[in-house]
């Protein structure tokens, strides 16, 4: 790869980071996949007030990527099958708005993309409820903590990995086995 290649960025919730994390770091073209926090009222939040569901704060992964590899649309399928984008505040049994399905665009190229694939994905009924996944411009993304990287690669025979994260991974190696890594 040229070392002056242009990488770009996506930011994602939908539920737990450490599952959209596992999904996304599957995916030729991916760069690095960062868990943080975004689209809440309070700066640097740390992942204890996160979970009081008082910040605002979404978990979310940031995306970095190669769209010479991989594009912005290719991302957004990924995203919208691999949690439920039809429940508000919620996936599973992730609970609150800091689990809501939202899609921070970093741009408006990325907010027309979104908009296309979210309409598609409600023509085709993908899933049988409407997508209720937020659309907001990214305000500001902070970090989280270093412990939550690479978190299911570290803990995968935790109970919750295998019960809630190993599903998602499965079916993004199944149904995309066409754009993982080697």
């Amino acid at each position: 790869m040229a070392a002056d290649r242009q990488l770009a960025q996506a930011t994602f919730g939908g539920g737990c980071f450490w599952c959209t994390e596992a999904v996304f770091q599957q995916l030729r073209g991916v760069e690095k996949v960062q868990s943080g926090y975004a689209g809440g009222h309070v700066e640097n939040p740390t992942y204890e007030q996160v979970c009081t569901a008082r910040t605002g704060h979404a978990e979310v992964v940031q995306v970095t990527y190669d769209p010479e590899v991989i594009s912005y649309r290719d991302l957004l399928e990924v995203f919208f099958t691999t949690h439920d984008p039809t429940t508000s505040n919620r996936q599973g049994n992730d609970v609150g708005p800091q689990y809501r399905s939202v899609v921070f665009h970093h741009d408006a190229e990325q907010e027309r993309t979104a908009r296309e694939v979210m309409k598609s994905f409600g023509e085709r009924r993908i899933w049988d409820r409407p997508i209720v996944t937020e659309l907001a411009p990214l305000p500001v993304f902070y970090p989280a903590e270093a412990y939550h990287d690479d978190y299911y690669a570290r803990n995968s025979a935790q109970p919750y990995c295998q019960v809630v994260i190993a599903p998602k991974v499965a079916k993004v190696r199944k149904q995309y086995m066409d754009r993982l890594r080697a």
